[in-house]
């Protein structure tokens, strides 16, 4: 086994979690689970196949990776979802790696699914990741959605052959579930942070996100399910500045502006 503690944050998360863990077990013995409050079998799953498991509360995506990249055995930390899952190549990229120097980071491609289908094209189809690095130096951002690895000063970034495959939605309904999800957190981080929603971001960037994504990358190769990403992503733009400019004008008329916002993972 290799120097390396995989770290999965997870919540009710049976249906995917066992090929997740099923292909980790063949990078490390040493499996990080941290859940919050997952009523499902998830945790049943985990146990099964010996992860370590930390209930903890939510604090955020960056907040409880920490945690568990804090509980970790071993100083490299390998950070996947539930529903990510290494493929044999990427494994064996792995095991070839020395691990001798911290202040490398690994960037990892990903195949992102939509239900059964790999999408190739579009935003999704250029799907990569720093994933792999030193928690000596590395740390997740802990912002409420969106979380970054934050790289102190100049670290060198390699790419390791292989790819994690990522079972993101089962189908369009799903995905704009997740999408009215993220949209909330996203402008809700945005408002904290200071941003606001002017006419350019309300009506101008949810059109250039879909040309980009369904013209410029090629997204429309994916056929239908390209289609139903292209337009699912633009109808969550626009939800996410609109959450944004209906929270600045509950502060301009000095009402709560967390109303129906907030949201939990």
């Amino acid at each position: 086994m290799l120097p390396v503690s995989i770290v999965i944050i997870t919540k009710n998360e049976a249906d995917t979690i066992a090929a997740c863990i099923r292909k980790s077990k063949q990078i490390t013995d040493d499996i990080v689970v941290v859940d919050n409050g997952s009523t499902d079998e998830t945790l049943d799953i985990a146990a099964a196949y010996g992860c370590r498991i930390y209930r903890q509360s939510w604090d955020g995506y960056g907040a409880n990776k920490n945690k568990g990249i804090e509980a970790a055995k071993h100083n490299w930390i390998l950070s996947i979802d539930a529903d990510e899952v290494p493929d044999d190549e990427l494994i064996g990229s792995l095991h070839k790696l020395n691990f001798n120097n911290p202040a490398i980071v690994y960037d990892i491609k990903f195949r992102s699914y939509f239900g059964k289908k790999p999408i190739r094209f579009g935003s999704w189809g250029r799907d990569h990741h720093i994933r792999l690095f030193n928690r000596i130096f590395v740390k997740w951002s802990e912002t409420v959605v969106h979380e970054i690895l934050m790289l102190p000063g100049p670290m060198q970034v390699k790419t390791v052959k292989g790819r994690i495959h990522h079972y993101s939605v089962k189908d369009v309904n799903e995905y704009n579930s997740k999408g009215l999800y993220y949209a909330k957190l996203s402008a809700k981080q945005y408002f904290n942070s200071g941003k606001k929603a002017n006419i350019i971001k309300l009506y101008f960037s949810p059109i250039f996100g879909f040309i980009k994504n369904y013209i410029v990358f090629l997204g429309f190769l994916d056929g239908r399910e390209g289609w139903d990403i292209a337009k699912t992503t633009l109808k969550n733009t626009k939800r996410k500045y609109r959450f944004l400019s209906q929270m600045g004008n509950r502060q301009i008329q000095k009402q709560p502006v967390n109303d129906g916002l907030v949201v939990e993972y």
